[in-house]
């Protein structure tokens, strides 16, 4: 159902001569970017990403709902899952008016605020319609009569002036809109774009696997390199994943807030900064024995990092893998992100390579069978 759009920058694809990554992973990553995958309809990105890591991977399943898993060594009985999800937020259409206007409900997170003004592309059974997110002039607003958006009062004009006209086009109540943004390379320093959040997580995790593969590396246990769909409404593809694999530890990727940028508040979201490294997580759905095991490792390899506290819970499917299948050893590695959901994300190039770093090092040294209980 989802059509698949992507572009040819040049300026995206220039390669950093110290990065883990290559041009063929900066190309791949451009084209992952820039096709829709919004919550529920994520197969499109989940095949671009599965041919990606098939030369690197020994088999992989798909499950019912769309997340894929590609694995190594798949007869071992330990199970290492190395985890990101594949969703990006989004609208569906909600109410069609009589004079062709149309009312949305969010897709996960998807904020109001930014979309007046925004083009979308309305994915349909006949292909993309595009469209825009109207507004009424500043011309005919007043400082007594000034709306904020919200969910009552966005809306899409597809350029239609009757709701048959609109259902002709083949958009009809349940059709999913995305942003219409492309991925580009900022200041050959940072990597922006829509769905950044957590695309890159799916990236990163197939680098690991394009690492381990290149160098040959054997390692005892089976890596089971997944990619789940519909973590922004609840972490319910990796619940679902995390039951089907049922694995001895999950070291699992997203994305954090950067709070270095105007109208952050470092008092409630950390001190966290793009180009200083990976975050590790505190939180009681990280076991203890596993992130002391991350720390220690990214000290060995003078890989930089900081540090979040995440308090009841990640917010990540950090939280689905800990408390699944009578609890699994859990860890976090966030990303620093920002302008998290909306079409301009950025995450640092430097940042992306020390975490690709930092979890192919700390599978590295996991040892076949490591028990990470605290009393044994």
């Amino acid at each position: 159902m989802m059509a698949k759009k992507h572009t040819h920058d040049s300026k995206s694809k220039k390669e950093n001569k110290h990065s883990v990554v290559n041009k063929r992973s900066l190309d791949f990553l451009e084209k992952y970017i820039n096709n829709a995958a919004p919550t529920g309809f994520e197969s499109p990105g989940q095949q671009l990403w599965l041919d990606y890591i098939r030369p690197y991977i020994d088999t992989h399943i798909v499950d019912t709902y769309g997340t894929v898993v590609g694995i190594l060594n798949p007869s071992a009985t330990y199970k290492v899952v190395v985890e990101a999800h594949a969703d990006e937020i989004s609208w569906f259409v909600h109410y069609i008016t009589a004079d062709g206007f149309i009312y949305l409900r969010r897709n996960g997170g998807s904020d109001h605020m930014i979309a007046p003004s925004k083009r979308v592309n309305i994915h349909t059974e006949k292909g993309i319609i595009k469209g825009v997110f109207g507004w009424p002039a500043i011309h005919t607003r007043t400082s007594e009569k000034e709306e904020t958006p919200s969910m009552k009062n966005i809306f899409l004009d597809v350029g239609c002036v009757t709701k048959e006209e609109v259902e002709k086009l083949g958009i009809h109540v349940g059709c999913v809109a995305t942003f219409e943004d492309e991925f580009m390379l900022l200041n050959n320093r940072y990597y922006m774009g829509r769905a950044l959040d957590n695309r890159i997580g799916g990236f990163m995790i197939a680098e690991v696997a394009r690492m381990i593969c290149e160098n040959k590396d054997k390692l005892p246990f089976g890596i089971y390199f997944t990619n789940s769909v519909q973590e922004e409404i609840g972490l319910r593809g990796a619940e679902m994943i995390a039951h089907r694999i049922q694995p001895d530890m999950a070291i699992v990727t997203d994305v954090c807030h950067d709070t270095q940028t105007p109208m952050m508040s470092k008092v409630v979201n950390g001190d966290l900064h793009c180009g200083k490294g990976p975050v590790v997580s505190y939180g009681p759905a990280v076991q203890n024995n596993l992130l002391k095991h991350i720390i220690q490792t990214a000290e060995k390899n003078k890989i930089p990092f900081q540090r979040q506290a995440a308090s009841r819970s990640t917010g990540t499917d950090t939280d689905a893998f800990a408390y699944s299948n009578a609890g699994v050893a859990s860890a976090l590695i966030s990303l620093p992100l920002r302008y998290m959901h909306t079409t301009v994300e950025m995450v640092h190039r430097e940042d992306v390579d020390n975490v690709i770093k930092l979890i192919y090092q700390s599978l590295k040294a996991i040892k076949n069978g490591q028990d990470w209980r605290y009393i044994k």
